[in-house]
């Protein structure tokens, strides 16, 4: 009897078709990948739906459903009512993270008016790991200032209240590292412990801003508020310090309004 021949026809390649070991989550993210691939290769003019289908070998509906996960996430956006082009979040990936550098010089215009504001010194710091780094300080006006830190100061993230402040505004998990890597040098600075920064750290989220007094300097007290970046996450965190005298409760409150105030200003887009 003769035997049948093993050549075939070629037949299209069905949407489902991928490696013997491929499951339903690679195949939706490989069907994604091609789409966002679609976009990106498309450049300012964009991409209509039969257009995507075409480029990816997908059905209607399954381009639908894809393009509602990428719209929502950011990486695809609208152009006019029929388009497709590539999204703020793929922006944001293919800029270059800005230097500590670029946040003092944005940052230094808020500090004097802060500063003028209240009459107290100004600091502005972010988060390097476990530390922060003060990368810009405006003087006051007042007679007597604390100057706590300079530019260029490290000290354990939370000890000071921008760094409070950044420390609060950060995921629980990551802001539980930060006190745990810091635990064998927190005693240094006012005899703060784990224990008493968590609270701090809680206290600082459910009030808006930080404020600590006597741990890094002693006899001073200052209050702290973070800066959102670009994507919402804590860029930097600003920060004046005074005596303890010079800082009641509603003195407080009107410096902090000041730190809001000029950053609505002078930085309505973020860092």
């Amino acid at each position: 009897m003769a035997s049948r021949s093993s050549k075939s026809p070629a037949s299209p390649v069905s949407e489902t078709a991928g490696p013997a070991n491929d499951d339903g989550g690679s195949r939706t993210l490989r069907r994604g990948l091609q789409l966002l691939d679609a976009v990106l290769q498309s450049g300012r003019e964009g991409l209509r739906v039969v257009d995507l289908c075409r480029a990816a070998g997908l059905e209607r509906a399954t381009v639908y459903r894809l393009l509602a996960t990428l719209l929502e996430a950011g990486y695809v956006a609208p152009l006019g009512r029929f388009r497709y082009v590539a999204g703020p979040r793929l922006a944001q990936l293919q800029a270059p993270p800005p230097s500590p550098s670029d946040f003092a010089a944005r940052l230094q215009p808020v500090l004097a008016r802060v500063s003028q504001a209240c009459g107290d010194a100004a600091f502005a710091i972010v988060r390097e790991g476990a530390a922060s780094h003060c990368i810009a300080r405006q003087v006051g006006t007042h007679p007597v200032q604390m100057l706590v830190i300079q530019v260029g100061t490290r000290q354990p993230l939370g000890v000071g209240a921008a760094g409070l402040a950044l420390l609060a505004a950060l995921p629980e998990e990551d802001a539980a590292g930060v006190i745990a890597a810091n635990a064998p040098v927190l005693g240094r600075y006012g005899g703060m412990t784990p224990e008493r920064m968590g609270i701090l750290v809680r206290a600082t989220r459910e009030r808006g801003w930080a404020v600590i007094g006597n741990h890094a300097t002693e006899g001073v007290l200052a209050v702290g508020m973070a800066v959102p970046g670009r994507n919402g996450s804590p860029a930097a965190a600003i920060s004046v310090a005074s005596t303890m005298e010079r800082m009641p409760r509603a003195r407080q409150q009107l410096i902090v309004r000041s730190m809001r105030e000029a950053l609505g200003a002078l930085l309505p887009e973020d860092l």
